[in-house]
């Protein structure tokens, strides 16, 4: 095979690997490949320079190909495209000064196996953040990290689980009726509280960690992408400012982090400010930001950052946000569509279809036995 023909094979592989997220269905093998879209983009651009400058382009194929992989590539860019500097901020940066109403949030999945709490217990001494939230946390987790931190945080909501979704919170600010939830599956927790700033002024805090669309946990993404649509619903109808934060298991270009952002009417702090790329620690070159925070419009930046490695195959992930719901109007999101309204119901409606489902089969079995 020529080197030609290899660019071809490998530039009809990024071609389809673009189409992908157009596919309506919810197989892991499918939604995993929203996550590498950085890497597909570069890789889909230099197809694109060594075939435009390498041969004559003088065949229709080669016009075809070259058209194709052109537009594929554009698109790609387009979908990325918020996240660098080029864009416009979404979330402004601080106008007004005020300690009483700023909050500092840092949220960390330490991974369950990692037996290093102090490296995660040093970064916290390094960020000094008024809210802390662990996911991926165990009974050892909650007893090293509730000794470590000594009592400096007075108000905390504890759940810890062995498989791999347990949770934890910690905060200086006090709250109010701090709620555990578990959304989708009775194995899977959400954190749901109020949250009182020394202003007095008080906001909602949703905390998830969806499953993953992986074979391991779930060989589909309608567990997570329904658990999305309901906190999107719940941050839509909060009376309060609005926070949601935690390890998403899924990437912001996503149709499904799309939608919940559409839905729940909140905005991203990383755009126009960079990826903040959380997973996976361990790799330099397949690397993606799972880990999220999305903010009512009242809310304006004072950091945003990935914190230092910490054992886990994640990079703790950093805020520090300003309340200033007097200019709030000036980075208004837009009103979700009837037909987005629409989607995040069929997603939730899915859900709970085949969960009924499933139920069914585990009765049918339990009958014949």
């Amino acid at each position: 095979m020529s080197f030609k023909n290899v660019l071809q094979l490998l530039g009809a592989i990024a071609v389809i690997l673009t189409l992908f997220p157009f596919v309506a269905f919810d197989y892991w093998w499918i939604r995993i490949f929203d996550f590498p879209h950085v890497q597909l983009t570069i890789f889909t651009l230099i197809a694109f320079l060594v075939y435009f400058f390498r041969f004559d382009i003088r065949s229709w194929r080669d016009y075809a190909f070259v058209i194709i992989l052109a537009g594929c590539f554009l698109f790609q860019l387009l979908k990325i495209y918020p996240y660098t500097p080029f864009a416009s901020f979404e979330v402004g940066n601080n106008e007004q000064v005020n300690f009483n109403r700023s909050l500092s949030i840092m949220a960390s999945n330490v991974l369950q196996k990692n037996n290093d709490s102090k490296k995660v217990l040093d970064e916290v001494v390094v960020q000094t953040p008024d809210l802390l939230i662990f996911t991926e946390t165990n009974e050892r987790w909650r007893d090293d990290i509730s000794t470590g931190l000594q009592g400096r945080y007075p108000y905390k909501i504890e759940v810890p689980l062995d498989n791999t979704y347990g949770m934890l919170l910690y905060s200086r600010y006090r709250l109010i009726n701090p709620q555990v939830k578990f959304l989708i599956d009775d194995s899977i927790p959400s954190i749901h509280t109020l949250l009182v700033l020394p202003s007095e002024e008080t906001i909602q805090v949703h905390v998830i960690h969806p499953t993953p669309p992986m074979p391991q946990h779930n060989p589909s993404s309608t567990d997570r992408d329904a658990e999305l649509m309901i906190v999107a619903k719940l941050a839509k109808e909060s009376p309060y400012p609005v926070i949601v934060t935690g390890d998403f298991n899924d990437v912001a270009w996503s149709q499904s982090t799309r939608l919940f952002k559409d839905v729940s009417g909140l905005l991203d702090p990383r755009v126009g400010r960079g990826f903040f790329n959380t997973f996976n620690a361990n790799s330099w070159i397949m690397r993606w930001p799972l880990d999220h925070l999305f903010v009512s419009e009242g809310f304006r930046v004072l950091d945003i950052n990935t914190g230092n490695h910490v054992g886990s195959d994640h990079l703790p992930f950093y805020a520090k946000l300003s309340f200033e719901p007097e200019i709030g109007g000036e980075q208004r999101e837009k009103e979700a569509t009837d037909q987005e309204m629409e989607d995040a119901d069929e997603q939730i409606e899915k859900q709970q279809k085949e969960e009924k489902e499933e139920e069914a089969e585990k009765e049918e079995k339990e009958d014949k036995n």
